[in-house]
């Protein structure tokens, strides 16, 4: 009982002081959001949901750059089938206010991205171009290296087909992984 205690206290002493660790240069960024989500049961049957997967390295604490892909679909009897799709460069910053600190293990970030997107509807009508996004978030690590997110976004694509401009406001769940750089670089050697 006194192993677990001491344990315990332990514990409770490192876990604080780790719960920046995660943001530090050379850390790696790992996960994805869910947007969109949406199931209709019932007359008519409608699915919709978007996949953003994202990789970026902290090139400095607080600061992470990197790329993101971009799947969507919708669908419903009747109704046709939109996809989108894209890939682009991500960028976020992580503030370190502790005014900003809603909770004691979470952090307020932002969010913006610029890529090539589009959106193809079943009926013909489309849009290919320059996307763009940015928002808010908000990441709660629920260990040192694992985060659940939530990041409403302004997506908008400018570009050729048949539309010019297509834009969205997206409010997403996410989950990360917060990759220490040192051990990953550790792995990568280990297996050359």
């Amino acid at each position: 009982m006194k192993k677990i205690l001491i344990a315990m206290l332990i514990a409770c002493v490192i876990i604080p002081a780790t719960s920046n660790a995660q943001l530090q240069k050379g850390n790696i960024l790992v996960g994805g959001d869910i947007a969109n989500l949406n199931f209709t049961l019932g007359g008519g049957g409608f699915f919709q949901g978007t996949l953003d997967p994202k990789l970026a390295w902290f090139i400095r604490d607080n600061l992470a750059l990197g790329g993101m892909l971009n799947f969507g679909i919708a669908t419903g009897s009747g109704a046709g089938t939109s996809t989108s799709y894209g890939v682009g460069a991500l960028g976020r910053y992580y503030f370190s206010d502790p005014d900003l600190q809603l909770l004691k293990h979470g952090r307020f970030f932002a969010e913006g991205n610029v890529g090539v997107q589009g959106v193809s509807l079943s009926g013909g009508s489309n849009t290919t171009g320059l996307g763009i996004g940015v928002g808010p978030g908000y990441a709660y690590f629920i260990t040192p290296n694992v985060g659940l997110e939530t990041l409403l976004k302004y997506n908008g694509i400018v570009g050729f087909g048949s539309q010019a401009y297509n834009s969205n406001l997206n409010l997403n769940v996410g989950f990360q992984i917060y990759l220490p750089g040192n051990k990953v670089k550790n792995i990568v050697n280990d297996n050359q």
